[in-house]
Parts: structure tokens; sequence; C-alpha cells
């Protein structure tokens, strides 16, 4: 249990969605039930058979709808799922209450070692990114690389425009939040987060605009909806207080996958500064920018996070397929794994500069 929750704090039954959750056209939505644990899980069918497993974790108030945009052009090159993380989008609490990091964490690695599909291409946006740090650092054995879009990881100074969201974490806070937007609409709420998470919320068009009110008033119908949010805040700013082994940056640094990190100029949530901090303690990463980007960059730009993962994917394989040469002909010895990958620089069509 996180120390910041109380071991009183009561866990809201779960009920049936008011409304059923949108399935882009493409996708299929299946339920897996583990013990004490059911997620939603949503997949986009690889294009051929054979392709190796990607699995994409949302943030914090997301969804595993986050992922739709940028799973379609990476159909052909990975077998995606995206979770719904315990008590967000069409999956219910978890029946030990458990929001913590270490929780969610749980959860993605219960899901991968029932499903056998390890070790998968792990991606994660923002809460998300830092649930797969901790899953990478764990259980090497099932990741294969990491892709992090603006991580949640610990920052010693906020910006000023991320402290009303680490303000949830607040016992109370989030009663008073409710109390005083009571009168905001779905359509209210929904233009509010575009504005906070994108670098333009006028990328969005009329008709994803109106799918996303249309979602977040089936979310505001959940009776644990604000429950789970309030809490999984709390149990990522409680990640921030942690030392020694226990730190995220120290988790970052046991990471063995190959890395890329994903980071906006115009992110609110997670500072850019950051990027520089993450780029040394993941030992083998690669750092995409994209300049006009918000915290969700896998919905503003997806082709260029796609394609930035493609090149981290042709790179791994390179490599393997390398280590596999070198290995047959020195009789098994294989290369450091901590070589850093060589940046690739310049802009491209995106506004995206790597480096």
């Amino acid at each position: 249990m996180s120390s910041t929750e109380q071991p009183d704090a009561r866990i809201v039954p779960a009920v049936p969605p008011a409304r059923p959750v949108r399935v882009g056209a493409g996708e299929e939505l299946r339920i897996a039930r583990l013990p004490g644990l059911t997620l939603t899980v949503r997949s986009r069918p690889p294009i051929r058979e054979g392709l190796p497993p990607a699995l994409y974790v949302h943030g914090l108030g997301g969804s595993s709808q986050n992922w739709s945009l940028m799973m379609e052009p990476l159909a052909d090159r990975v077998d995606g799922e995206a979770l719904d993380l315990p008590g967000f989008g069409d999956s219910p609490p978890p029946d030990d209450g458990d929001y913590s990091i270490a929780g969610h964490a749980r959860a993605v690695i219960r899901y991968l070692d029932a499903s056998g599909r390890g070790p998968v291409h792990l991606v994660g946006n923002s809460l998300g990114g830092t649930v797969s740090t901790r899953v990478a650092a764990l259980r090497p054995d099932l990741v294969r690389t990491l892709t992090l879009v603006s991580p949640a990881l610990p920052e010693r100074r906020l910006q000023r425009t991320a402290v009303p969201t680490g303000l949830l974490a607040i016992p109370g806070v989030t009663r008073l939040f409710t109390r005083l937007t009571k009168d905001w609409d779905a359509e209210r709420r929904t233009r509010e987060v575009l504005a906070l998470t994108y670098g333009d919320p006028g990328r969005v068009n009329p008709e994803n605009f109106a799918l996303a009110v249309e979602e977040f008033e089936r979310r505001l119908a959940l009776p644990y909806f604000w429950d789970a949010l309030t809490r999984s805040a709390r149990g990522l700013v409680d990640s921030y207080t942690l030392g020694g082994q226990h730190s995220m940056w120290r988790q970052a640094e046991r990471v063995l996958a190959p890395t890329l990190l994903v980071y906006g100029m115009r992110d609110q949530l997670v500072s850019f500064r950051m990027a520089r901090r993450a780029s040394a303690a993941f030992r083998d990463s690669r750092l995409l920018t994209l300049v006009d980007a918000g915290h969700v960059a896998m919905m503003e730009y997806p082709e260029a996070v796609a394609r930035g993962m493609r090149e981290l994917l042709d790179d791994v394989t390179g490599r393997e397929g390398r280590a596999g040469r070198e290995g047959r002909e020195d009789g098994g010895r294989r290369g450091d794994p901590r070589a850093r990958t060589a940046p690739v620089p310049g802009p491209d069509g995106s506004g995206a500069a790597r480096g």
C-alpha cells in the first residue's frame, strides 16, 4: 500500500458502464480476467502473422483509446495491444484497490505473464511511462524495447501548469474540485483537458472532439471515476518521494532494454528539461524531440512517434542480427548491452528533431 493512502480507503464496487466503450474501425476489444483483476484490452490485428508483440500503456485519466492513432501506422511492424489500466477506460477497479505505481506495474506484469506475449515492445505515456519503466526494471525478460512518451518521472521543480494535477493527490482536493466545477459539462471538461495536454488543441478535428466529449460523459457516469483518478495521482506523487533502490530514477538506471524517449517542447505537465536527465539515466537510449507537441505526442503526431519507434525496431533488429552472427563466430560471446545508439540528427517534416 502506498504510504499516502489510508488503510481504510473505501473500494468502490465496479458496475457496468452506462454506455459501451467506443471501438474504432479495425480495432478489437476483449476482456482479460485474472484473479482479483479484470482488464480491457484493445488491439489492432497485424497485417500479417508472426509480427513481434507490442503493449501500449496510457497515462493518468487516459485509456487504451489514446493509442488508436499510433497503433494503425505500426500494424505492419508489431502485433499491438493497448491496456486499460485498472479503474480507467473500460477496466473496473482492482479488487485490492491498489492504484500505486507498483500496483499498476503489477497489473501489467500479470497480464504479460498470463498472456505469454513477452518479451514485448513496451510503450508508455505519462503515468504509463512511469509504470512501464518499473516493469522494464523489474522484469527485463518481458521487455524487448521500451518507448516512453513524456514519462512522468520525478522532477525537482514542477512546472506551474502541472501543479493542479499534482494537487489531486492531496486528500479532499478532488472533492473540492468537483464542487467548484459542478456546473461544467463534459464539453467544457474536455476542452480543459485538451488545453492542458495538447501543444495545439486546434489539431483535434470536430469529429474527434465530439468522440472525446462522448467518452468523457461515459466515464463521468462511472461511480469510481474520481476515486481511480485521485488515488492513481496519489500513487504517482508517492513514487516521487521514494529513495534508494526504489527511486524511479534508480529504476530507470536498471532498465536494460533499448529505449526511445519522446518529449514535446510544449508539454505543460512534464518539462522538456527532463529529457537530458532521462537520456543520461536510461543506459541505452535515443531521444526524439517534437517541437510543437504537448503531453500526448502519440495523439498529436502519431506518424512522427511511430516513425521514431520504427527506427528503434530497425536498430534493435540489426543489433540482434549482428549479435547472432558474432555469437556464432566467437563461440557465443555477446556485445556490451550498454552501448548507446548513435543519435540521428536533424528535423523532419512533422517538426520533430532527433538527438
